[in-house]
């Protein structure tokens, strides 16, 4: 190759990528299609997912929680990556994963935009008229995409992360999806951040007791019947996760990176928080459930999860994630 080809080459690798566009503006969004087409759903990037770019080393997924607003979660994780020196080298991506089923969930969707059940989003269930896709295929389709390395030729790993009731997505799709091996073996290694959600899926009938320092039979199973069915425990799974064995949950949770990041103050019942007798039968605040959960899964299967407490922060996207404490997990050095 002569000096002038060598030099096309190495221009064209470089492909002049733009800036990190970090505006909830529909410049910083594009679609995500599902198989073939024509289903599709939206994402807020930083670095596009279409365009070459070198300089990126990792990727963050970031979930949004209850309200289904990606714009706000984009920001959030943004500023994060901004605090943290990581604009340049990271990939944000934040997922809309959209409801119009009726009630709170009234997004408008585009031509062909997917739209899930109002709660069912955030553990794996279907889309509504298309009973193939579920919610967990959405961020499949990412982490293919991004692990194929056709945008981000230097890819070192990708975050998983998601608040609130993203954090029960985050954790739910860290025991279930079926694409971590895969993108892995293209190179890609994958962990999952889990802050602040108001359940977890229990592996077996046992709880917790009034301090989370035990656990045993839940005390009031008769009258709490459905304490241990998806998504609270694994009785009578829907979506991604029913055709997926007990056994080969367990060992995928037991044996992925996890990280719950919680917040010191996240000890009241407020902005959604669960208090079904489901939940209840967790603990009694999101604090309290996740410090019991990650005692559990060491208990139960071996786990090695790790627990980041966040000082002086309760249930906020914002504080957890531009903390001192979340920015070495969200951005770890590749």
């Amino acid at each position: 190759m002569t000096v002038r080809a060598s030099l096309l080459v190495f221009l064209a690798s470089a492909a002049w990528a733009a800036p990190p566009c970090t505006a909830a503006k529909p410049e910083c969004t594009e679609w995500v299609v599902f198989g073939a087409g024509p289903q599709r759903s939206l994402i807020y990037r930083t670095h596009s997912l279409d365009v070459q770019d070198a300089a990126v080393v990792r990727a963050l997924v970031v979930v949004h929680g209850m309200n289904r607003d990606a714009d706000n979660y984009f920001k959030d994780a943004a500023a994060a990556a901004f605090l943290a020196g990581a604009l340049e080298d990271t990939a944000v991506i934040a997922p809309r994963i959209a409801s119009n089923a009726g009630g709170s969930c009234r997004d408008a969707l585009a031509a062909n935009e997917l739209s899930w059940p109002c709660g069912l989003w955030r553990s794996g269930g279907a889309a509504e008229g298309n009973p193939g896709i579920t919610s967990f295929d959405f961020v499949d389709e990412i982490l293919r995409k991004l692990a194929s390395k056709k945008a981000f030729p230097n890819l070192k790993e990708i975050v998983v992360t998601g608040h609130s009731a993203g954090g029960q997505y985050a954790g739910r799709y860290a025991m279930s999806n079926t694409v971590h091996d895969e993108v892995a073996k293209l190179g890609v290694p994958v962990s999952y951040v889990v802050s602040n959600p108001s359940s977890y899926a229990y592996l077996d009938a046992t709880r917790p007791n009034a301090d989370g320092s035990a656990f045993g039979p839940y005390n009031d199973a008769a009258n709490c019947t459905t304490y241990n069915r998806w998504p609270y425990g694994l009785l009578d799974r829907v979506g991604y996760t029913a055709k997926i064995p007990d056994a080969q949950l367990k060992q995928q949770l037991a044996s992925r990176p996890v990280t719950y990041l919680l917040g010191e103050l996240d000890t009241l019942p407020l902005a959604g928080f669960d208090s079904s007798c489901p939940a209840m039968a967790q603990g009694p605040s999101r604090l309290a459930r996740g410090q019991a959960w990650a005692k559990y899964v060491s208990q139960k299967i071996g786990a090695h999860h790790q627990v980041v407490l966040v000082p002086m922060c309760g249930h906020n996207a914002r504080c957890m994630y531009t903390s001192d404490a979340a920015l070495p997990v969200l951005f770890p050095k590749p």
